[in-house]
């Protein structure tokens, strides 16, 4: 028998047997059981979540011959085995990226109002829709609209966004979710088992994690894993297939981060540098494990048991601040370590900041801190007794002043001889030019500038400055010491003091 991976085996066959989109299965049930069938669905969603699986499974319960009380297709009647097997003419899937032109549109709405051969309806399945052309969705709108009676339509997308509003108007449109974690466990337990393969629910946890929501995916991830082992499948299986790293690495991270010890990031990237792991790939592991780490902080209750169990321990070395701090660390440094040339200085440099930051004190801290000691400061100085002045003792009686004499006559002074007249300086002839200078008519007549007499310098004047305002001394408290002002103690404390002070326990 030719094999068939576990993504194709294990496709759901009836309803009851999709994982999730409960409300999408209720709303296809009802339509069957109110005859309200409309001639166009759309099916929006990532990536293997079961969009094309839910429209076959309606497709196959429209033409099913012996349908359920249940609105189950029973898959033995032959239009139930040719949509099966493929080979049915009247469910016709069509790839959207390789027949997206206006061409293969124009041969369906030639086709399209051709009868059913053996079901009740002819249904077209156009899977990744949202590839067609504009040209291909304009010819489609017009058949979309008023299409033949027997003629249903079923489309798939994960790009929503990219169809013609006109075409999203005409259809009904099924918003498929996500899968969890824990449905996707489930699932692939309920394969090992049917498979006879023992598998330990922290390596089915795993590779849940690692699918992102994704069942196919997680059955292709499983698939792979079941080759690898022998025997029963553990989380070491799962690491080593995925190229993960081991998780004693990051509890070791934690432990020196409580420790204090900067030195483990050389350490730790060295140890991943010869194990030859993806340092991107790390970090991106090690973004998850901070992000496991603070939701089980904030919020242990939502947390699954199996992950709470795992986390506990590690999430008890942070403070809820030092964790919302080390993810916006790591948030903000992954892009740059993607493009950086030297990975691992960068990696290390990364880790330093991580460890380092447990002596971290946040500026919230800080300036409460601050305003409290300015209370207490404020207090004390409105607590302390105001000294009463000293009494001013009244002043000593003036005695009378004694009677002053009166002056003795001064000789009047000598005459003073006048000064010698200075004789003037003899004025200095500078020696003529006898050459003869030849006569310009429009020449100006040269000016002659007579120099005024030189001054006396003035007397110097004395400028009166006024007199400097004293400085007021600040008020004294109990202890000497001046009110503390938040404002420049917050600028101090933001520059100079961030990440060296430790917080008080």
């Amino acid at each position: 028998m030719k094999y068939l991976v576990l993504a194709r085996r294990y496709r759901p066959q009836l309803f009851r047997d999709v994982v999730g989109q409960e409300a999408a299965l209720r709303t296809l049930k009802n339509a069957l059981s109110y005859k309200r069938v409309a001639h166009a669905y759309l099916f929006c969603g990532s990536r293997g979540i079961g969009k094309t699986t839910l429209a076959r499974l309606f497709a196959k319960a429209l033409n099913c011959q012996a349908l359920s009380s249940e609105f189950e297709p029973c898959n033995l009647c032959p239009s139930c085995v040719e949509i099966l097997s493929g080979q049915s003419l009247d469910v016709i899937e069509i790839d959207g990226a390789s027949n997206r032109g206006i061409d293969d549109i124009r041969t369906l709405n030639e086709t399209v109002g051709y009868a059913p051969s053996h079901g009740k309806y002819k249904i077209y399945i156009i899977d990744e829709v949202h590839m067609l052309t504009k040209e291909a969705f304009n010819a489609l709108l017009k058949t979309l609209e008023e299409p033949p009676e027997r003629a249903k339509f079923f489309f798939a997308t994960t790009e929503p966004h990219k169809v013609l509003p006109t075409i999203i108007s005409r259809c009904q449109r099924f918003d498929l979710q996500r899968l969890s974690q824990e449905q996707i466990a489930n699932k692939l337990q309920t394969i090992a088992l049917d498979l006879q393969r023992e598998a330990h629910p922290e390596a089915l946890h795993r590779i849940s994690q690692f699918a992102e929501g994704s069942l196919r995916d997680a059955e292709s991830l499983f698939d792979q894993i079941l080759c690898f082992a022998e025997g029963a499948i553990t989380l070491e299986h799962v690491q080593s297939v995925l190229g993960l790293v081991p998780d004693e690495f990051f509890s070791a991270l934690d432990e020196a981060f409580s420790e204090g010890r900067a030195a483990f990031a050389f350490e730790l990237v060295e140890k991943l540098f010869q194990m030859g792991k993806d340092l991107s790939h790390f970090t991106e592991q090690l973004i998850g494990h901070y992000r496991r780490l603070a939701s089980f902080r904030l919020s242990p209750q939502m947390q699954p048991e199996l992950e709470a169990r795992r986390v506990a321990t590690s999430a008890k070395l942070y403070t809820q601040t030092q964790l919302c701090f080390i993810l916006d660390t790591l948030l903000a440094s992954y892009s740059d370590l993607h493009k950086s040339p030297m990975q691992r200085v960068s990696l290390e440099a990364l880790l330093l900041k991580i460890l380092r930051s447990k002596h971290r004190v946040p500026l919230e801290v800080l300036a409460r801190r601050l305003s409290e000691l300015e209370e207490k400061l404020m207090a004390k100085a409105a607590e302390a007794p105001v000294a009463a002045p000293a009494p001013v003792a009244a002043p000593a009686p003036v005695a009378a002043p004694a009677p002053v004499a009166a002056p003795a006559p001064v000789a009047a002074p000598a005459p003073v001889a006048a000064p010698a007249p200075v004789a003037a300086p003899a004025p200095v002839v500078e020696p003529v030019s006898l050459e003869p200078v030849p006569f310009n008519p429009y020449q100006p007549p040269v000016a002659v500038v007579e120099t005024p007499p030189i001054a006396p310098p003035a007397a110097p004047q004395q400028i009166i400055s006024p007199p400097e305002p004293k400085e007021e001394a600040p008020p004294q408290t109990e202890e000497g010491l001046a009110p503390v002002h938040t404002e420049t103690l917050l600028r101090f404390a933001a520059v100079e003091l961030e990440g060296t002070i430790l917080i008080e326990k």
